[in-house]
């Protein structure tokens, strides 16, 4: 089969489509042929070493396809559609997996969207169900508002009755947050964002702060915080936020800051089995738009890297071997 190897951590030139042989499956495991994996930040975590993997490696660890072989004792049969996420080797044509790892794609959701949900539909749902549990008329601040994590919390926010302000770069990627139903769409490249934050609301406002970003954006985010506010550190896509002073804690309403992960909240095969329950129960019943902004043949690996972490893209990234 074909798959993406990095033999070396850097940057995107280091993904190579390689033939390899297809993976042998173990008890517990099915073989999946793969109809479009997911590009998240995190894959470019592991290709340049941050996040370090045993070399060499295939990256990806989100997709959906359809089982074409199944080791013994799983309860997944040939023909299963199913969808993953935390499965390291997704940018390939095949892909061996736990079957425990796997859920069941519902009969109306598309492949496709399926694996476009996982990592970041999942996200969304454990950051305002659980991390910070949103309610009716709090303010929250989103960070890149048009990304595939940004337009699903929205979308979640909304549902819930919050108040939902957002950042954005460009006028496209505005428009896109604002028609997804943020409240307040703000163009970080024209000034600073929390200056906008504090023109429309006041100082100290937001109850949570949801920060994909990291460096650029969680100091000024720690000042819009009312007092015993919240901020969700999810990401660091413009660089990992440098060591502070937890003094600034107290002295700002003794605020609270966190650093979760998606698979700590899908630790359980009960917790993967409710939380993409949901989730895909919500896309199959038209209630949560799963936005694919743009997709790549497998071999074109390295564009998708640069357009994701260039911030040229809106909503889902795919691959499609």
């Amino acid at each position: 089969m074909k798959a993406i190897v990095v033999n070396e951590t850097g940057g995107p030139e280091v993904m190579t489509l390689t033939d390899v042989e297809r993976p042998a499956l173990g008890d517990g495991e099915v073989l999946v042929r793969v109809a479009a994996a997911g590009v998240n930040f995190i894959d470019t975590y592991h290709r340049t070493g941050l996040y370090p993997n045993p070399l060499p490696f295939t990256p990806g660890l989100e997709g959906a396809g359809e089982v074409v072989a199944a080791g013994a004792a799983t309860h997944l049969s040939v023909g299963d559609r199913v969808a993953w996420t935390g499965a390291t080797g997704s940018y390939a044509e095949f892909v061996a997996l736990k079957a425990d790892q796997a859920v069941a794609i519902p009969d109306g959701v598309d492949a496709a969207i399926a694996a476009a949900a996982m990592l970041q539909g999942m996200t969304a749902h454990y950051l305002v169900n659980d991390t910070y549990p949103l309610r009716s008329g709090d303010r929250c601040l989103v960070h890149a508002g048009a990304g595939g994590v940004g337009l699903l919390l929205i979308q979640m926010a909304k549902a819930i009755g919050a108040e939902v302000f957002t950042t954005v770069s460009t006028a496209e990627k505005a428009e896109l947050a604002g028609k997804t139903g943020a409240d307040h769409v703000i163009r970080y490249s024209e000034g600073d964002f929390g200056d906008e934050v504090e023109r429309i609301a006041g100082p100290r406002a937001l109850q949570v702060v949801y920060d994909g970003v990291g460096r650029a954006t969680f100091g000024r985010g720690l000042e819009l915080l009312a007092p015993r506010g919240t901020m969700v550190l999810f990401g660091q896509a413009s660089g990992v936020v440098p060591p502070f002073d937890l003094g600034r804690l107290a002295a700002n309403g003794s605020l609270y800051v966190t650093r979760p992960t998606l698979f700590t909240y899908i630790a359980t095969r009960q917790d993967l089995e409710r939380r993409a329950g949901a989730l895909l129960g919500a896309v199959e019943r038209g209630e949560l738009d799963v936005r694919i902004g743009r997709t790549w043949p497998l071999a074109q690996a390295a564009d998708a890297h640069i357009a994701l972490q260039g911030r040229a893209t809106t909503g889902k990234v795919l691959l499609i071997p």
